[in-house]
Parts: structure tokens; sequence; C-alpha cells
């Protein structure tokens, strides 16, 4: 496949191979559309040859943060292990009294007894009264 310069310099080529009289007002407009194609041909071309050398860079650029994002996150667990000291946080559903959406909030929040609905702002209280469970403290067994 032939370059954008190299097809410039073919329809020069053709049109010096006319053997057109210079002294015609269609040879001299001919002449000034190959000097404009040539114009054009160089600057594709060299935006061709800059558009390489910044694709270069920018891949540079990013196997770099490659490697930062493996210095930054190296202890950092995707949850796909099977590690005793990461887990998939499991969360729960609660409806909102005050604005009646359903929002979502992890199990911490859910142990700490309140959270605020995010969609609102209501401040909301969980209450968690169980002795079926061992982990529960200062349950009553009766």
């Amino acid at each position: 496949m032939m370059t954008v310069t190299e097809k410039a310099a073919y329809l020069r080529g053709l049109a010096s191979g006319l053997n057109l009289d210079e002294s015609k007002p269609e040879t001299k407009l001919i002449n000034a559309m190959m000097d404009v194609i040539d114009d054009l041909a160089l600057s594709v071309a060299d935006l061709e040859d800059e558009l390489a050398l910044v694709t270069e860079q920018l891949d540079a650029v990013d196997e770099d943060l490659d490697t930062l994002e493996e210095i930054v996150y190296e202890d950092d667990c995707d949850f796909d292990c099977d590690c005793d000291d990461c887990y998939d946080a499991e969360m729960y559903e609660v409806e909102c009294p005050a604005c009646h959406e359903i929002v979502e909030f992890d199990e911490d929040s859910i142990l700490d007894g309140c959270a605020d609905c995010p969609n609102c702002g209501e401040h909301l209280e969980f209450d968690l009264d169980c002795c079926d469970c061992e982990d529960c403290c200062d349950c009553d067994d009766e």
C-alpha cells in the first residue's frame, strides 16, 4: 500500500507525463494543485509520525502505571483468594422508614447498630436482639 506522499509523487509524475504547455492557464492550475497536494501529503506524514510517537509514549505511561498499581495495591486482596485476612463483606438491604428507599449497608454498619440513610440522611438504628448464636454478647439464655 502506498503512503500519501508516494501517492502525491505518483500524481505529480502523471501530470508531468502529460507534457502540458507551461504557458496555458490549465497547466498552471494543475501545477498549483500538485503543490497543495504535496504540502498536504507532507503534513499528513508529519502527523502520522507524531501520532506514532504519542502512541509509543502513551504505551510507556500505561506500563509505568501498571507497575505503580502493582506496588501500591500489592497488599490488597481482590476477594478471589481463600486467605483468612480478607472476606467479601456481606451487604444488607434496609428500607429507610423516612424516604422508603431500599438502601444497602455492610455488615460492620449493621453491627454498629446505627447508620445514616445515604438518600435522605435519616439516622437509622438497628435492633440486633439475637440469642441464636455464640457471637452475640450479653444474651440471657433461659
